[in-house]
């Protein structure tokens, strides 16, 4: 499908692109409308749609938290705080290796897969309660 390049969608792109923090929506959201004012909400949802269609990002499911976008399209390992609700990857060729060889061995046509780690960070770990 043809998709015509907006400032809009540029914009978006450019505040994926710029963290490693994996950004919802609604901070995308937030940092694009202190640009374009006239955004609104649905037009960052319908372009994530479509950078993601494009293969530009890739949309993180964490349970019942709101997704997250990444800018890094190769498959990866994220880990999920619980407590604080950041995202972060995990770098680990041999666990990213071994992902990839279940994934290949499967009798299907794999688009594509995801993990995502769940638990409480260093951080919040080591918060007094």
């Amino acid at each position: 499908m043809n998709y015509r390049n907006t400032e809009q969608r540029n914009r978006i792109l450019e505040v994926v692109q710029s963290t490693t923090a994996h950004p919802t929506a609604s901070s995308i959201y937030d940092e694009v409308r202190s640009v374009i004012p006239s955004i609104s909400l649905g037009t960052v949802y319908r372009n994530l749609s479509v950078l993601e269609a494009q293969g530009f990002i890739q949309k993180i499911s964490c349970g019942d938290a709101e997704e997250r976008y990444d800018a890094t399209t190769e498959p990866h390992i994220h880990y999920y705080c619980k407590s604080c609700n950041s995202v972060s990857d995990v770098h680990d060729n041999r666990a990213d290796e071994r992902l990839n060889k279940l994934v290949s061995d499967l009798d299907a046509n794999v688009s594509s897969h995801s993990l995502v780690c769940y638990g409480k960070c260093s951080k919040c770990e080591s918060k007094v309660n």
